[in-house]
């Protein structure tokens, strides 16, 4: 088991390796275990981490201060309107200073072609772990969760038909952070996974080929295809979730002819019924209820995203513990 973590950045899993990743879900399952047993975890005691957001949240936020404060440590909220940020104070100086007021620093920062960057600065000049709660390409947080309810529902990955299916939305142009997160990931561990999009919703061609070539390596596989009842067909697990046109279109517009062309792309009972008997329905949430997904589905006995969105704060937990922890 990897055990060196203090200070290990976190800003996509493709920098960490398949043992660092699976001592993540070890300590995330004993961490929910002692969680439902009330045995205290004060493993960050008087540690701060500082919770930078340049957009809303809920799952994220919730689950990182609830999670230092369950570890024994305090988080500080910041509202980055209201910082220094906004007068245009470098990425630079933030980091230096923060780092030297704390044990940690998170930022969630979704702007398209900007939010990967700021943290790559950032962790450039932080002489403390530099968290990613979401940026415009990676969402290293979400899909640790995901897998592990995956393998808390399955025990074996290997073979698992997993399909990340685009869904039209309207509520506003959704990163492509989480689908391209978990073509990434869950290849690794050996899932078959379809990605189904109607044309002009690609991922850039760089991660295709880096999760074909993480596919390759772990014995599993990666097709796409712009069929939605294709993806469907035989599927163990279906993520339906919309994402944004940035990559063939980069203007932040929500509405725009394409997606209004698309509105079929919906998960719906029909659609469920084409996958396999015990399909597990998965989203990252909030959900666009009654565009993206019917309601007797995501509250249907298929789904799990409940389960999927509790596991957000132990895996939180996990990834303070080894990179604030230690020496």
């Amino acid at each position: 088991m990897q055990t060196q973590f203090h200070n290990k950045h976190f800003i996509t899993l493709q920098e960490w390796t398949k043992e660092e990743i699976d001592t993540l879900l070890d300590v995330s399952f004993e961490l929910k275990r002692h969680f439902a047993m009330g045995v205290p975890t004060p493993y960050l005691s008087y540690k701060t981490i500082f919770l930078m957001f340049f957009e809303q949240s809920t799952r994220t936020r919730n689950s990182m201060e609830a999670g230092i404060a369950q570890l024994g440590g305090h988080a500080n909220y910041l509202d980055t309107s209201t910082m220094q940020i906004a007068h245009g104070e470098s990425a630079k100086d933030t980091a230096i200073i923060l780092s030297r007021f704390g044990h940690g620093i998170a930022c969630r920062n979704c702007f398209w072609g900007i939010g990967n960057k700021y943290l790559r600065e950032m962790a450039q000049w932080a002489t403390v772990p530099v968290i990613n709660l979401q940026c415009d390409l990676y969402h290293p947080m979400q899909v640790l969760a995901d897998l592990m309810t995956i393998k808390e529902k399955v025990k074996d990955t290997q073979r698992l038909k997993v399909s990340i299916i685009w869904a039209y939305a309207t509520t506003h142009k959704k990163p492509i952070s989480v689908p391209l997160s978990q073509i990434l990931l869950f290849p690794r561990y050996g899932m078959d996974v379809t990605l189904a999009y109607p044309e002009g919703y690609d991922l850039p061609d760089w991660a295709i080929k880096q999760a074909e070539e993480n596919a390759k390596a772990n014995g599993g596989s990666l097709r796409i295809t712009h069929n939605q009842e294709e993806a469907y067909e035989g599927a163990h697990v279906v993520i339906p979730k919309n994402w944004g046109d940035w990559v063939t279109n980069p203007d932040p517009a929500v509405i725009n002819p394409r997606l209004e062309a698309n509105k079929h792309w919906k998960c719906t009972e029909k659609m469920m019924s084409l996958a396999d008997p015990d399909v597990m329905y998965m989203h990252a949430l909030p959900a666009d209820r009654k565009n993206e997904v019917e309601d007797s589905v995501i509250d249907g006995p298929h789904s799990i995203v409940y389960d999927e969105a509790e596991n957000r704060i132990h895996t939180a937990k996990a990834v303070m513990t080894l990179t604030m922890g230690g020496k």
